[in-house]
């Protein structure tokens, strides 16, 4: 193993007195072809191109004496510091860093950043980079080769935002341009680069507001609403209704779906930070909203334009991000970025048909009847998916005026799915009485089986 290995992190700047020497002293230098050419490597010194940091890290492993890897920026932050210290090497490291390359991208913009998410689209990931960008209003994306900013807008495609891209920071070649989501595709960006994607209807702070407490959330966070699987009254418009206010016909219940369902749905999805989600018939978005508050990226699909507006005003009351797209059917979701996981939430097994021709991850999908259950467990499993469902019944508590006595049978209220009981009313104590039930079929698959 070498004598000594110096970890730099190089802005552009000048380097310290204790980067110069580390530099001047070092018998292997490993760094980007760039970086080899602008700084003072010693002349005896083995040059190592840093295009693959393992293959970097072995050799270094094997070297004896003073050995530098530059890096640009903060090397601990997205950088070769992780693999470097990767117990295989066995490598003891000095790390001298210098301004992140997203600390220096924001400065440009001349913007804060506790409040911004950081993402990388180094090792396949920009697909989930996209998802996160539109998930929140700030986001720092650091590019790799064949995942710059051109390539991130085209995941992007419409959806607005604006791209500072940052070209060479710290390098005499240093450029910030500041474009429209939809015209960075037509352009040729310089490697490195650093992308602030910004926009959106997330909650953002206003100019002189105190900063929030956590770093990558808005000011606020978590918010009031501290609970998930709201009560459906909390959602605005929480019915399902068409453009004269009566329930559309064959549109399944009016009302959306309940909380309890909406629990199960919600652990069955899964979704977090960097997934994709699609709402298929979302009605007022109570479902897509709680989805988006767990950091996925949601599409709602709805055929109601009422409702399309209703979850945009649900949306930005909880200060989320949940794209609408007003349609029904496959030629809707044709047009659809790739999904990660998808709920159905009206549409029967012609729509979950048609989401699993797009192989999400997982689905779950809500039945009107058992026959309806059966036909969607079998287009389920006959797309390749473990195929699981269940019941759901509820019935709740509600509180009646001062009596007393016991449950007993209560005559059956219209629409009721199951026994309602009721309490005699004699006596003067408080006490409840259960409401009418529901039930909902709900099944799950995913893939893998």
């Amino acid at each position: 193993m070498a004598d000594r290995i110096t970890v730099i992190g190089w802005d552009g700047t000048p380097l310290t007195e204790a980067a110069g020497a580390a530099l001047a002293a070092a018998t292997l230098v490993a760094g980007a072809p760039y970086q080899l050419k602008a700084l003072p490597v010693p002349a005896g010194a083995e040059r190592i191109a840093l295009g693959s940091v393992q293959l970097a890290a072995r050799r270094i492993a094997e070297h004896r004496g003073a050995a530098v890897v530059v890096a640009e920026g903060d090397p601990g932050f997205f950088g070769v510091v992780r693999t470097l210290r990767r117990p295989e090497y066995g490598l003891e490291l000095e790390v001298l860093p210098a301004v992140s390359s997203v600390a220096a991208a924001f400065a440009r913009a001349g913007m804060p950043w506790e409040d911004a998410q950081v993402v990388s689209a180094h090792g396949g990931r920009l697909r989930r980079a996209a998802n996160v960008c539109r998930a929140h209003p700030k986001v720092a994306v650091l590019t790799a080769a064949g995942a710059g900013p051109s390539e991130l807008a085209l995941m992007l495609r419409g959806v607005h935002r604006t791209f500072v891209v940052c070209e060479g920071l710290g390098t005499p070649d240093e450029d910030v341009t500041v474009l429209t989501s939809d015209r960075v595709a037509d352009h040729l960006w310089r490697d490195p680069n650093v992308v602030l994607v910004i926009g959106g209807n997330g909650p953002q702070a206003a100019a002189g507001e105190a900063a929030g407490w956590l770093a990558g959330r808005p000011v606020g966070f978590p918010g009031a609403e501290r609970g998930w699987a709201l009560p459906a009254d909390v959602y605005t418009g929480a019915g399902r209704t068409g453009q004269s206010g009566r329930a559309p016909e064959g549109a399944g219940a009016p009302e959306a779906l309940p909380a309890h369902v909406r629990a199960l749905v919600l652990a069955r999805l899964g979704a977090g930070p960097g997934d994709l989600v699609w709402s298929v018939g979302a009605g007022s978005g109570a479902l897509a909203v709680e989805v988006a508050r767990f950091g996925a990226a949601v599409v709602a699909l709805e055929s109601d334009s009422s409702a399309c507006a209703q979850i945009a005003v649900n949306a930005r009351r909880f200060g989320v991000e949940v794209e609408t797209v007003h349609g029904t059917g496959p030629e809707a979701l044709g047009g659809l970025p790739e999904p990660d996981a998808a709920v159905v939430e009206t549409g029967g097994a012609e729509a979950v048909r048609a989401v699993l021709a797009r192989r999400p991850e997982r689905i779950v999908a809500i039945a009107r009847t058992f026959a309806e259950a059966e036909e969607i467990r079998e287009a389920i499993a006959a797309a390749g998916y473990r195929a699981e469902g269940a019941l759901l019944q509820s019935t709740p508590l509600r509180p009646v005026p001062a009596r007393s006595g016991s449950f007993v049978p209560a005559p059956p209220r219209s629409g009721a799915s199951g026994p309602v009981l009721a309490r005699e009313q004699t006596g003067t104590a408080a006490g409840l009485v259960l409401g009418s039930g529901t039930q909902t079929v709900l099944l799950w698959g995913e893939q893998g089986a």
